[in-house]
């Protein structure tokens, strides 16, 4: 039982930056290997990035590589991802998963337009 929520979305110009935000709620936050996973209409649901449960490791898509960042703040139950030099092929809904062991659970996404 983890309630996840992004916020942070908007719209931004090419080549510009947006940092979005995803807390969760409980005190096992610090158990949990978090990741962005990005949608655009029409297509499927795919990874951007990964970070391990102590915020160490870090993993990235080709597409993102360079350009994004995740991040993590245990303490305040929240996991970043710092999106710089965005481009039009960016625009997607983003959501969070945290993954514990057992299960894996996802957050409702939030809105990204990268207008050209």
């Amino acid at each position: 039982q983890v309630q996840l929520d992004e916020s942070g979305g908007g719209l931004v110009q090419a080549g510009g930056s947006l940092r979005l935000s995803c807390t969760a709620s409980g005190r096992t936050f610090s158990n949990y290997v978090m990741r962005w996973f990005r949608q655009a209409p029409g297509k499927g649901r795919d990874f951007v990035a990964r970070i391990s449960a102590s915020g160490a490791t870090t993993l990235y898509a080709d597409s993102v590589k360079g350009r994004f960042t995740i991040s993590r703040d245990n303490a305040g139950n929240t996991v970043y991802l710092q999106m710089n030099s965005l481009k039009p092929d960016d625009t997607a809904v983003y959501y969070c998963a945290a993954a514990s062991d057992a299960n894996t659970y996802w957050g409702h996404g939030t809105q990204v337009t990268v207008s050209s």
